[in-house]
């Protein structure tokens, strides 16, 4: 997807600033589909979600004078990136609209949410529901889906934002057709998790970026795909859960997650103002400044 900014932030030079959102590596080329693009994009940045599949990049983006600078979500992917690219490439990873939706919600009425593809133990919502009520905990299966993105990330934030902990496994325990067959990740589903106040269980990922990005209270390494096993690893930490686990999460989340941090790498890139993400980073900035002089006093 090809995003003109020119409409949306005041530009300090002639012409219009591009920003390309790519799914993958391929969809760099989508950028010889866009008629005198060389003209009419002044600066060209591309961002590149599914960076580890390098194999993918294509031959045409590493000639010089097509991107101006390149992102990728995955920071072990830097040195392939830089090494294929004459433009700068730099680490933005993942992210959360954790200021507009996220929450520090002390009373969750789910101990355990199920959220996208699991291993075989975990797949059947049902069976899942009654093992987690033999042991006391309140489980709660696939959250509802909806047509319209907007609706469907503000409904399943607020289901998140209702959930202690949240069960996500990393690809190399719980593979599919569609996953790096050796990379290791986060997505969305870690980083909104995070951003509503709860904490991921399962097996997370290992990797630089993860280690990177997530803090201590971030996972809940249940160390086995077994069901029965982890379950017994949830309940302990159900019983030890407080409402200030939730409130770590959010607040770390707005630190170091919030989508607005990775555009203002981006508006530095394309070499424009934005004033009104200048004015919510600011927003953001107040919270973690209370927080901060809340810790302080006590």
């Amino acid at each position: 997807m090809i995003e003109k900014l020119d409409g949306l932030l005041s530009r300090k030079r002639r012409g219009a600033p591009c920003l390309m959102i790519c799914a993958g590596p391929s969809a760099l080329s989508s950028i010889l589909q866009v008629r005198n693009w060389r003209s009419r994009c002044v600066r060209l940045v591309a961002w590149v979600f599914d960076s580890f599949w390098t194999d993918a990049i294509p031959r045409f983006a590493s000639k010089a004078g097509v991107f101006d600078h390149v992102f990728v979500t995955e920071k072990e992917d830097m040195a392939t990136w830089t090494r294929m690219m004459p433009a700068p490439v730099r680490w933005l990873p993942w992210g959360s609209d954790v200021l507009r939706l996220g929450s520090a919600n002390p009373q969750r009425r789910f101990d355990l949410l199920r959220f996208g593809r699991q291993p075989p133990e975990w797949e059947d919502d049902r069976s899942s529901a009654t093992e987690c009520e033999s042991r006391g905990l309140r489980f709660q299966g696939r959250p509802q889906t909806f047509d319209d993105a907007t609706d469907n990330e503000r409904s399943l934030m607020g289901i998140l934002s209702d959930a202690r902990y949240v069960l996500a496994f990393s690809n190399r325990v719980a593979a599919s057709d569609y996953t790096h067959p050796r990379r290791e990740y986060i997505t969305g589903r870690w980083t909104d998790a995070l951003g509503a106040g709860a904490t991921v269980a399962g097996v997370p990922p290992r990797s630089e970026s993860v280690q990177s990005l997530l803090w201590d209270e971030a996972t809940l390494d249940l160390g086995t795909i077994s069901r029965s096993e982890g379950l017994e690893v949830i309940a302990r930490a159900v019983r030890e859960w407080t409402p200030m686990r939730a409130r770590v999460n959010y607040l770390k989340s707005l630190e170091r997650l919030d989508w607005r941090w990775r555009f203002k790498e981006i508006v530095r890139a394309l070499d424009v103002d934005a004033p009104l993400l200048e004015a919510e980073l600011s927003r953001i900035s107040q919270i973690l400044d209370r927080r901060d002089a809340t810790s302080a006093i006590g």
